[in-house]
């Protein structure tokens, strides 16, 4: 008989192992380290797992190269940083919106990278949360203009691409920056992928790589989402000096890009896990977008339609997808995109699915261990937790309607709390139909 939360959990916790960089990181770094470059080797990096990359970047020179010399340092988010040998120094700053931190931890990456020649190399450690950690404005805008403007699209349903759009064109270390500033020395770029996609350019928004949006991207993102913006941020998105730099340009001629874990593999870890317990796995797509509350919709349909048709398979079977979806905010309540997805999961099955609910249930979490700016992952939702809600007087469309999913979930106990799992692969759905 298959357990549904522990066979939930067992997917989730394969999802993060993928995405763990002292699993993933080492295969592609230990060449580098074998491999004298004849000056100096300077580490950064920014994102949720860039202490977890830092200590495994350490280990890896400890073992491969234990007698060159490295130093750096790395930006993560707060509660987010580990031991490491103490040769790339690890700080702590905001997400997602900007703090005087990462700004200042921004200034000292850029000046390590400043100055350095050809013969030298820098390993760059990316991950998802970069953008709001590796927070530089650029000249005559202030951080808190940046931070008006990151909390407006934070609540305005904007996607990701979109967010870094702008971001990029307000930054003086995003959308390729860091790498005019490290030419002529070599560059090594690392990346843990959150993004739909695996789109490098989106991932921390682009540091080291070429920035395909431009000035009229970020300004008509802004006006999408009727964004009043502050009058430098205006200034700014209209002067060409802001522009970032692209394709073609020499500045990219010596930066090597290496993605060493996406959510895609993430989902077929998962999906083993649920061949093994002898469930059929359907993988939906690891680049999902959309509303939270829209996506959840249609995974509760294609759940019913397996409960009651065996089709696209039969039970059991388990619908994983990855990706970022978007919640635009309208109440009062608390909870990130997954606890909003797996609440308006639930009142699409109390409403739509309701002969097959018994045989539905779901996780959903963000692969970072912080769902939004909660204290959670995510949540889960299981067979009776309709009746429990109903029982215990939970109103999950009222929590939906509030945008409350935490509140909802911390109601019913099913709050998916694993604290900061040092790595970063965006959301991991599951929903589980029994037969």
């Amino acid at each position: 008989m298959i357990d549904p939360e522990a066979l939930l959990r067992r997917m989730f916790q394969a999802a993060l192992d993928a995405a763990d960089p002292r699993l993933c990181l080492p295969p592609f770094l230990a060449p580098l380290a074998a491999r004298p470059c004849g000056g100096r080797t300077v580490v950064i990096g920014a994102g949720k797992a860039a202490a977890a990359m830092a200590a495994a970047t350490e280990a890896v020179w400890a073992e491969h190269a234990p007698g060159a010399a490295i130093e750096g340092l790395v930006v993560t988010r707060y509660g987010h940083g580990c031991p490491t040998a103490g040769r790339i120094e690890v700080v702590e700053a905001s997400h997602p919106v900007p703090d005087d931190a990462g700004r200042a931890a921004a200034g000292r990456i850029l000046e390590l990278v400043r100055g350095l020649g050809a013969g030298d190399r820098v390993i760059a450690l990316i991950s998802g949360g970069g953008s709001a950690l590796l927070t530089l404005p650029a000249e005559a805008i202030s951080l808190e203009d940046k931070q008006a403007v990151n909390r407006a699209l934070l609540k305005s349903g904007a996607s990701i691409h979109e967010m870094n759009a702008v971001r990029k064109h307000l930054s003086a270390i995003k959308g390729g920056r860091l790498a005019a500033a490290a030419a002529p020395a070599q560059v090594h770029a690392f990346l843990i992928s959150d993004v739909p996609g695996d789109d490098v350019d989106v991932i921390a928004s682009g540091p080291t790589v070429p920035d395909p949006s431009t000035l009229a991207d970020a300004r008509a993102v802004l006006a999408k989402y009727a964004i009043d913006p502050p009058a430098a941020v205006a200034r700014a998105l209209a002067d060409p000096a802001y522009e970032t730099p692209k394709r073609g340009d020499p500045i990219f001629e010596g930066v090597e890009t290496t993605i060493v874990a996406r959510p895609q593999a993430s989902l077929e870890a998962a999906a083993e896990v649920a061949r093994a317990a002898g469930v059929e796995p359907v993988i939906l797509g690891d680049a999902i977008e959309g509303e939270a509350r829209e996506v959840a919709m249609v995974m509760a349909g294609i759940a019913a339609q397996i409960a009651r048709h065996g089709q696209p398979a039969a039970a059991p079977a388990v619908l994983l997808s990855g990706g970022e979806t978007t919640v635009t905010v309208r109440g009062q309540g608390r909870g990130g995109r997954n606890a909003e997805f797996l609440t308006a999961l639930a009142v699409a099955v109390e409403k739509r699915c309701a002969d097959v609910a018994d045989c539905i249930a779901a996780v959903a979490g963000d692969t970072d261990g912080i769902d939004g700016t909660e204290d959670n992952a995510g949540a889960l939702f299981l067979p009776g937790d309709l009746e429990r809600a109903r029982a215990t007087g939970v109103d999950l469309a009222g929590h939906l309607a509030n945008n409350d999913g935490y509140g909802a979930f911390e109601a019913l106990g099913r709050l998916l709390v694993t604290g900061p799992t040092l790595t970063n692969v965006n959301d991991f759905r599951a929903v589980l139909v029994l037969p």
